[in-house]
């Protein structure tokens, strides 16, 4: 008699990319990266975020972009939940320090609600929900473009000296690291799009590796500091409670909020999953480049919720497939890709 192999549930995805990120900071806990190597880590974590960006840019179809501007009304709804709603739940959770966050953890979590929409995973969790794919591409396009420029200035103006500060030098860096290389990338994608294009699998380690470098980085300087010894077990509890209530929050603004506003359900599917995920892509070499050395504390909040929006959206992907059907024209077309890191 055959031995059946246990599996996980279907609906609980266990993304082999979050166990490497867990992996690496248990590296940079074991063997943390510190003088002449903790130079080297952090000149080619600056080089990686700028590679981050370019890639991102030349990835981006501006024809597909212009297309999506028909239904402005969709991405305008999305970048309202990302960049507004969203912003005003972080600055309401700062009632709960010192009680129940620390105020490091609160400019993280903070920080969590400035950072764009993924593209990826609105794409994969709409589409399993038989949503309008097409709209969750061109919402992810449109944050992740919006947030280049707002998340630095969100977080500047927000955070004050713990994000950095509002100096020349931080919108230096920025531009430098973030906005030069994402148009150079634009401005290439002429020329190199179709290269990119049939190399995904190639370019997605390469992106996936130089986020796990920033990550050690970041995690490096955090043990040599001494960071961690400001976060106890009780606190990381309380921040996944709190992250947890912020994802519900959002899940049903984006949801009832959009039938509200005359939506149709495949849009509504869209807004909810578009509008309630954030892009661990986008945030951690920003967070990199905006925080330094206080860079692990502000990201263990954005991978947190990360890891918790896989699980809850493709949950609620899962059951949102059941419902009864409308008549449509869009998005069901699109091939489901894959829920990923984004």
């Amino acid at each position: 008699m055959s031995r059946r192999t246990p599996k996980l549930p279907s609906w609980l995805p266990v993304d082999p990319y979050i166990l490497a990120l867990i992996g690496t900071v248990a590296l940079a806990a074991i063997l943390p990266a510190s003088g002449t190597a903790a130079e080297v880590a952090k000149g080619a974590s600056t080089g990686a975020v700028a590679l981050l960006f370019f890639l991102y840019g030349a990835r981006l179809s501006t024809a597909e972009t212009l297309e999506g501007l028909r239904h402005w009304r969709l991405h305008l709804t999305v970048l309202i939940c990302t960049f507004v709603v969203f912003p005003l739940l972080g600055l309401a959770a700062g009632g709960l320090v010192p009680y129940v966050l620390t105020p490091q953890l609160h400019s993280g979590l903070l920080f969590l609600c400035l950072v764009p929409s993924t593209i990826q995973s609105s794409i994969a969790f709409t589409s399993i929900a038989r949503g309008n794919v097409s709209a969750a591409i061109c919402a992810g396009s449109f944050s992740s473009i919006a947030g280049i420029f707002l998340t630095p200035l969100f977080a500047a103006v927000l955070l004050g000296e713990e994000g950095g500060g509002f100096s020349a030098d931080a919108l230096l860096r920025i531009a430098v690291q973030l906005l030069l290389p994402f148009v150079a990338g634009q401005l290439l994608r002429r020329w190199i799009g179709g290269f990119l294009t049939r190399r995904k699998k190639i370019l997605g380690r390469v992106d996936r590796g130089s986020i796990l470098l920033v990550v050690y980085t970041a995690f490096s300087a955090g043990m040599v500091t001494g960071v961690w010894h400001q976060v106890t077990p009780a606190r990381l509890g309380a921040l996944l409670g709190v992250e947890a209530l912020l994802l519900a929050l959002m899940l049903t603004i984006g949801w009832y909020g959009a039938k509200r506003l005359g939506f149709g359900r495949e849009d509504r599917v869209a807004i909810q999953f578009a509008g309630a995920n954030k892009s661990l892509a986008a945030g951690l070499p920003m967070a990199s480049v905006l925080f330094g050395a206080q860079a692990s504390l502000a990201v263990l909040p954005l991978m947190l919720f990360h890891q918790m929006q896989l699980m809850v959206c493709a949950v609620i992907a899962k059951r949102r497939s059941h419902d009864p059907q409308e008549a449509h024209a869009t998005g069901t077309a699109t091939a489901r890709e894959p829920a990923v890191a984004g």
